[in-house]
């Protein structure tokens, strides 16, 4: 898979590539991530990428122009042009499911927002797909496209070790069921045990109790989550 990030801050992205299971899954060839600077793209001596909005309003808004000419850019790389998401607050809900159709990509072109967001225009001229990753606000879209990435990459098949991993996390499966308690040695931690059952060796009883510790924290997550809001500013 090939992932390229449309960014004024690149920088921000080194030490997240360089980690951990991405790292070694770039080493591999198994994700294919490259960093693009939107700011190459602008023209004029200052290299101006942003302005004021129309009709007034407070902040300024990346133009179209830039961000345009470096999608267009990078789309014409490959045969495969890859599919261009946004990041803004109005875009569609990012979870598991939506995670996994992007994970069937064979490309994805992902545009990081800043200041207040970005020109209409551009979601209008490029086709983009809008993805919000929750109804909150941050400085850009950096943040997100990690979130993106991280998600993505580790279902491509080879970047987990065990493929069975990602098939029992949180939200993956049929049931889309939160994970419940998981432990590990010692037995006791501070007058605290190790539940009898996952000691019992009844591999049976082992798998009807994680389902039913499941189930249960998923609805406790349930009772807990508010109804989302709306988030004013742009990313993500």
């Amino acid at each position: 898979m090939r992932i390229d990030i449309l960014t004024l801050f690149p920088e921000m992205f080194s030490g997240f590539l360089a980690g951990s299971l991405l790292g070694a899954a770039r080493d591999k060839g198994l994700v294919d991530i490259r960093l693009v600077d939107i700011r190459d793209f602008a023209t004029g001596p200052h290299r101006q990428v942003d302005d004021r909005p129309f009709g007034g309003g407070p902040g300024m808004l990346l133009m179209p122009g830039p961000v345009v000419a470096s999608i267009e850019q990078v789309q014409g790389d490959t045969q495969s042009a890859g599919h261009v998401i946004l990041f803004t607050p109005g875009g569609r809900r990012l979870d598991q499911p939506l995670v996994e159709e992007l994970a069937q990509r064979e490309r994805l072109v992902l545009v990081c927002g800043r200041y207040e967001g970005f020109d209409a225009r551009v979601s209008e001229t490029v086709g983009a797909e809008e993805i919000s990753i929750g109804d909150y606000v941050l400085s850009g879209g950096e943040v997100a496209a990690m979130v993106v990435v991280d998600a993505v990459a580790r279902l491509v098949p080879g970047v987990l070790g065990d493929e069975e991993s990602a098939r029992q996390d949180s939200f993956s499966g049929q049931d889309r069921l939160v994970e419940g308690p998981q432990y590990t040695r010692p037995r006791e931690f501070r007058g605290l045990h190790v539940p009898e059952v996952l000691l019992s060796g009844d591999h049976r009883r082992i798998e009807a109790w994680r389902h039913e510790q499941a189930v249960a924290a998923t609805r406790r997550r349930a009772t807990a989550t508010p109804t989302p809001g709306v988030s004013r500013r742009s990313d993500p």
